[in-house]
């Protein structure tokens, strides 16, 4: 679906990037990842892919990389992705995820190619009186965070140059991604830590009244929605998630865990996050197909495969 020829992928070395180059590398595409192992993992890269160990702030090595590849796809995932090291260090956030950005754009004008952008949903639209649930496009954008913030500019920038320039872009605003390979980091991680505190045998510390919901949206579907963008029409923003709110107390239910402990609610914390990606499925055709019924046990054994356990 992402169309022929070699790509890029930045941040291919984590998460939701060393998932999606499994599917490029499934595709038969050349794969060149970049990333600079900050908190990626070397195991999670495809064998079949070419690493190079950069940071996605060196214009000169980025623009260098994508123009040797001869990538005509930019699949750019590499980003400062924790809420609460923002929050504490608003100028390196904003140096990795704007200034990143910028880099990325700026060798897709000098090598003609197309970029698909890991924004973030309800990063991005926060929370306010009279925010729809679930969230479309159309709505306003409204962080209450520097990561927020900092991935709202980064979309900015892809639509400047596109403007500017024609560079091809596609934003994906993301909900809260889970699944295989998943870091106990971010709010999303809250999957990966409930499930490692099972595993142990541990209770599972919800913070709040646990009735905070999030859109959480499978590993694979979400791989699929960047390979559709990788060959859809450009110049597009679109949600991807499921529209549907899962509370965390639904996540302990479902994981099996028993009764959780209670801390007291942190400060800044969305109470409600849940995305409309209709657009996603007029435009790309791509609809979620994992429910966290199903989705949530996989990541657990997932969780006790990768442990051993």
């Amino acid at each position: 679906m992402a169309g022929g020829g070699p790509v890029v992928v930045t941040g291919g070395a984590g998460f939701i990037g060393s998932t999606l180059a499994d599917a490029l590398v499934a595709e038969g595409r050349r794969v060149h990842i970049v990333d600079d192992l900050s908190s990626g993992h070397l195991h999670n890269v495809p064998p079949e892919a070419t690493l190079h160990e950069a940071d996605i702030r060196d214009f000169d090595a980025v623009r260098g990389i994508v123009e040797s590849a001869g990538a005509l796809t930019i699949f750019h995932l590499a980003a400062q992705a924790d809420v609460r090291r923002a929050i504490a260090d608003p100028a390196f956030d904003a140096d990795v995820n704007i200034r990143g950005t910028l880099s990325v754009l700026e060798a897709a004008h000098h090598a003609g190619a197309r970029v698909v952008f890991a924004a973030t949903g309800g990063g991005s639209y926060g929370e306010y009186p009279g925010l729809p649930i679930p969230t479309p496009e159309t709505a306003e954008p409204r962080p209450l965070s520097h990561y927020g913030q900092s991935k709202l500019a980064g979309e900015g920038y892809c639509g400047l140059y596109g403007r500017l320039h024609g560079v091809p872009t596609v934003r994906l605003r993301l909900g809260n991604v889970y699944g295989p390979r998943q870091d106990p980091h971010g709010e999303a991680g809250v999957v990966a830590i409930f499930s490692g505190r099972l595993i142990d045998g541990a209770s599972m510390t919800v913070f709040g009244d646990g009735l905070q919901t999030r859109d959480y949206v499978y590993v694979d579907d979400v791989v699929d929605a960047f390979l559709r963008a990788g060959a859809g029409t450009p110049h597009q923003t679109l949600n991807i998630g499921t529209g549907r709110e899962t509370s965390v107390l639904d996540l302990v239910r479902i994981l099996g865990g028993g009764d959780p402990a209670f801390e007291p609610p942190r400060p800044g914390e969305l109470q409600r996050s849940c995305l409309d990606a209709s657009l996603a499925a007029g435009v790309l055709g791509w609809r979620p197909r994992t429910s966290v019924e199903d989705g949530l046990p996989r990541t657990l054994a997932s969780v006790r495969a990768a442990r051993g356990d």
